[in-house]
């Protein structure tokens, strides 16, 4: 089943030099062992492919029941050098929560994830 990490969490966003920091608390507090589980460092690194430079580094936040991510390289030298739109990286929070995630649909029921038969997702009509 797909996911979408917009319906199991929230983000935040900044810099420090050429570092964005994103951190990812999941809405329900059961839904965050999908994120340890499903939003790894590949995963992030490969959805930032071609907008960060380094490497993407991790840290895990049980007691919050939230991951916080350092994505070196993403902001072409920081919020004084840098000629990016979004110098100070508050946009990429907004960018990891289009991340789409697949979940084995039993353990998207078990955890009752927007998109499974007890959550339906929001579909658009036809004439929308």
């Amino acid at each position: 089943m797909n996911v979408r990490l917009l319906d199991i969490a929230h983000a935040r966003s900044g810099d420090k030099g050429d570092t964005a920091n994103v951190g990812l608390i999941a809405i329900d507090p059961s839904w965050y062992r999908v994120l340890e589980r499903y939003v790894t460092r590949e995963r992030v690194a490969a959805h930032f492919r071609g907008i960060i430079t380094g490497k993407v580094e991790r840290y895990e936040l049980p007691n919050l029941n939230a991951l916080n991510f350092l994505l070196h390289g993403a902001l072409d030298g920081g919020g004084t050098l840098s000629l990016k739109t979004d110098a100070q990286g508050k946009v990429f929070s907004t960018a990891m929560l289009r991340m789409v995630l697949d979940i084995p649909d039993e353990e998207a029921r078990a955890l009752k994830l927007p998109g499974s038969k007890q959550w339906p997702t929001y579909q658009r009509s036809p004439k929308e």
